[in-house]
Parts: structure tokens; C-alpha cells; sequence
């Protein structure tokens, strides 16, 4: 019997722009940082939730199993099981869709399901000639051997690659994550200003939402070693105009391409969590619902269109349901790249497409700019990759709610060729 599972609370940490060294806090202090506020304010012991999920890419060496570590820093106790989900961008969606489903089943009442990230915390990766240096100089054994190893040292050995560049390409296709934004820029005509006025956008809303206090209940503070207080989103730039942005190079494709550092989405460290519950759990503590998830899907397509993940999960979702366009009252679509987001929107609106990729009869419809990203994106925010998933979920349930709105759509691309999709309803 499929039981109701409702999203009862989240909060997330202010998403803090990587600025060229490791930031104050790592995936698991991020983890905690936003994890210790929202269950001082539950009504219950962090020993009453009966797991804890985590989504992490990019895991440190230090913290394995991240979700284990952070799991036991909050208090939830020795006995509570916790592990780590990773699916790229798509990491911190996955733990709360397992959650659901543990819940949905039965085995579970209360589940903590987080994404964090430290993106400023990516490693500097030896080349491969390198490596193979080290292992050939500790395995010499005279003298002499390691003198002749001494001799064969090169300067490129020392000259590290970056892990995150690498990390960012897909190793099918070998195009790094903005160029396949560009190929859904060609593909769909996306020209240079409409991204650009879509960037400019993204960061006028987030800037608007700070400002009227919307993000409040969501947004922890976070205090680093030093005791600096980190408040709120860093990255959000409320001055941002055509005219600045019109003046940054391609970053991708030079010197005709549509995506640069302005209408992408920034490299970032951030962590989010949401608590699901059954309904017994619900009335067992007297916690009252932010939202229900409904249903939830995955795709994958061709790795060099992984931006259009979104059109192909969501979709789906939505036809199941027999829901059209309008029938969604809101939409979080993570902004990877304006370009990306741009050509779901047309993807959505195209007959041709819809009906041979989807099997539609015509178009999907239109998304109402109204209803998408009210309050911003990763253009603005920020992208932690194994958190972003969890921290749309979280804002459209806070958004449904704020607004009084009935029903709610998240989606992602995923690196890799997939896409992430959740269907949410007001409580």
C-alpha cells in the first residue's frame, strides 16, 4: 500500500561563491551548519529520525561516507544508519526520492535527506606521468636507483591539473558541461542576449527575495572558524545589467558562443537538508506539512544534451498524472546555464520535438516566466552540485506554500546525460 509523505521542514546554508582557495566550511560542516538549526526547532529528539541521506559528489578525503559523519556530528546517534547518494547534479534530489520511498513503503517514518557540496574544496590532481613517478621512486631501493629516478624528474610533474575541470567533462563525449549548453543554444536558437537577459533575471529575483525576507525560514546562517558570519547568498549580484554582462568573452566556445561566466551557473559551496515523515509520524509529533510529494521520475538521453534532462523527467511525470502545462503552479528548474534552461522552455514548445521525443500529439505548452524560478536560481545562487537537487525541492516547497499555490514541478539536468524530476502538492 503506497502511504502520503509530506516534506515537514528544511533549511539550507547561504550558498558561498568558491573565490580561488578552499572555503571556511567542507561538505560535512556545511552539512551541519544547516542541519543543528533545523533540528533544534523540531518537536522531537534527533534520535526519533530513522535515517539519514546524503547527496555528495565531490567527497573529500576526510569525510567518507559524508552523510555517516554529519549524521553523527547532529546527534542523531550511533544506531541511526546513514550513506551517501551520488548521481551528479542530481545527488541531493536522489536522497529525497529514496526517502520517499522507504517511506512510501512502509519501513520508515522519518528520514533526514540532504545534498551538500564544497566545490571550493576540488583537489589538485597530479598527471598521470606523475603518478607513475612517485610509485617508480618509493619502490626504488639503492641509492643509486633513486638518484636515476632523481634524474627523470620533469616540471610538468608539478604543474597539477584541476580536479573540478575534469570533473565537469563528461568522459563520453568529452565536452565539458558548457558546451553542451552551447549544442542546445544552436540547437534551439538561443541567442547571446536572451541569456543573458535571462541572467540578469535570476539574480533580480534572488536580490528581491533577500530583500522582502522570503528566504528567512529557509537560509541559515553559518559561522565559520574565524567567527565571521555568513548570512546569506554571496553571489547574487543585484547590479547585474545586458550592458555589464554583454562585455564578458564566451567561456566556452570563443569567439561566437552564447555561454559565459555571466549567464552560467557559479561554482559554490553549499549544503541542504528537508525532513520527510509518513503520516503517522506527522500526527505522532504534531509537525505540520510544508508539502506532500506526489510521484517522482528519472531520465537519461544522449550525454551531449544533458540540459534537456528536465523536458524529458518532467514530462513524463506530468502526463502520468494527467497534468498539462497550466496545471503546474510552479516550476524550479535548475539553472545550469541560461542557454540550457532557455532551450528546455522551447524544447517544451516545439511539435516536432514533443512529438518525436515525447510521443505528444503537439507541443507540451509554455511555461509561464511567472511561474519558473520565482525567486532566482544557480544563476544567482549558485550550483553546489550535490546539493542543488535537494535545494529546489526544498524552495518550491517553501514557494507553494508562501504563495498558496496547489501544485509544483522540480527538475534538474544531470552531468552525465539524465535528467531528475519531482512533483509536489500543497499539504
Amino acid at each position: 500500500m503506497s502511504r502520503p509523505v509530506y516534506i515537514v521542514d528544511g533549511a539550507r546554508t547561504p550558498f558561498l561563491k568558491a573565490r580561488g582557495k578552499p572555503g571556511p566550511f567542507t561538505p560535512v560542516d556545511l552539512a551541519v551548519q544547516c542541519g543543528r538549526p533545523l533540528l533544534m526547532r523540531q518537536p522531537f529528539a534527533p534520535s526519533a529520525i530513522d535515517l539519514a541521506i546524503l547527496g555528495c559528489v565531490n567527497v573529500i578525503q576526510d569525510e567518507m561516507n559524508p552523510a555517516r559523519v554529519a549524521a553523527l556530528r547532529l546527534g542523531l546517534g550511533e544506531q541511526t544508519v546513514a550513506f551517501t547518494v551520488q548521481i551528479n547534479c542530481g545527488s541531493g534530489m536522489q536522497s529525497i526520492d529514496t526517502a520517499y520511498r522507504y517511506i512510501r513503503d512502509g519501513s520508515h517514518q522519518m528520514i533526514l535527506a540532504g545534498g551538500t557540496e564544497a566545490l571550493s574544496h576540488a583537489p589538485l590532481v597530479f598527471r598521470h606521468a606523475a603518478t607513475e613517478w612517485f610509485g617508480d621512486m618509493a619502490r626504488a631501493g639503492s641509492t643509486f636507483e633513486k638518484a636515476q629516478k632523481l634524474a627523470e624528474v620533469r616540471p610538468g610533474f608539478f604543474s597539477p591539473i584541476i580536479g573540478l575541470e575534469r570533473g565537469l567533462t563528461d568522459p563520453i563525449t568529452d565536452l565539458n558541461m558548457g558546451q553542451t549548453a552551447e549544442v542546445l543554444a544552436h540547437r534551439f536558437n538561443i541567442d547571446r542576449a536572451t541569456a543573458d537577459a535571462y541572467a540578469v533575471d535570476s539574480h533580480k529575483r534572488l536580490a528581491a527575495a533577500q530583500e522582502s525576507g522570503r528566504l528567512a525560514g529557509e537560509v541559515m546562517p553559518a559561522f565559520d572558524r574565524d567567527g565571521q558570519v555568513h548570512a546569506q547568498d554571496d553571489g547574487v549580484r543585484p547590479d547585474s545589467s545586458l550592458e555589464k554582462l554583454a562585455k564578458l568573452a564566451p567561456a566556452f566556445e570563443k569567439p561566437f558562443g552564447k555561454v559565459t561566466p555571466g549567464n552560467s551557473s557559479q561554482i559554490t559551496d553549499g549544503a541542504s537538508w528537508v525532513l520527510l515523515a509518513s503520516e503517522t509520524a506527522v500526527e505522532a509529533h504534531g509537525l505540520t506539512p510544508l508539502a506532500r510529494i506526489t510521484d517522482s521520475e528519472w531520465a537519461a538521453l544522449d550525454p551531449a544534451i544533458m540540459g534537456l534532462g528536465p523536458v524529458l523527467a518532467s514530462t513524463p511525470l506530468a502526463q502520468r498524472h494527467g497534468l498539462d502545462v497550466d496545471d503546474i503552479d510552479l516550476w524550479e528548474i535548475n539553472e545550469a546555464f541560461a542557454a540550457q534552461v532557455l532551450a528546455c522552455l522551447a524544447a517544451w514548445q516545439d511539435d516536432d520535438f514533443c512529438r518525436d521525443v515525447l510521443g505528444y500529439d503537439a507541443a507540451f505548452g509554455r511555461v509561464d516566466r511567472d511561474r519558473l524560478n520565482v525567486d532566482g536560481g544557480a544563476i544567482s545562487l549558485g550550483h553546489p552540485v550535490g546539493t542543488s537537487g535537494n535545494r529546489i525541492v526544498l524552495h518550491l516547497a517553501n514557494a507553494l506554500k508562501a504563495d498558496n499555490k496547489r501544485r509544483g514541478i522540480a527538475t534538474e539536468c544531470i552531468g552525465g546525460g539524465q535528467g531528475g524530476a519531482m512533483l509536489l502538492e500543497a499539504a
